[in-house]
């Protein structure tokens, strides 16, 4: 699975959201910045991203995945720690 292919899956289910994709071979990894994490556990964030992208984890075209979730003020709170 290309990283384009990748990116338009997540913008189905995230169609607002700020999304950057990286891989390196078939080891993929994913941030999503979205205000559906707006009072979310860690763990219910992972799980909608998760199950975007389950169906090609199963099929094996995705091995593995690094899950990062931001809602937009903890995105511009990263952005701005990180320098």
């Amino acid at each position: 699975m290309s990283i384009d292919e990748l990116h338009a899956l997540l913008e189905q289910e995230f169609p607002v959201a700020f999304i950057d994709v990286k891989n390196t071979g078939n080891h993929y990894s994913i941030t999503v910045v979205d205000d559906i994490f707006v009072g979310k556990k860690p763990v219910q964030r992972q799980q909608l991203v998760y199950s975007a992208v389950q169906k090609e984890i199963t099929s094996g075209s995705i091995h593995a995945v690094q899950i990062k979730t931001y809602s937009k003020q903890e995105w511009q709170r990263y952005i701005s720690d990180m320098g």
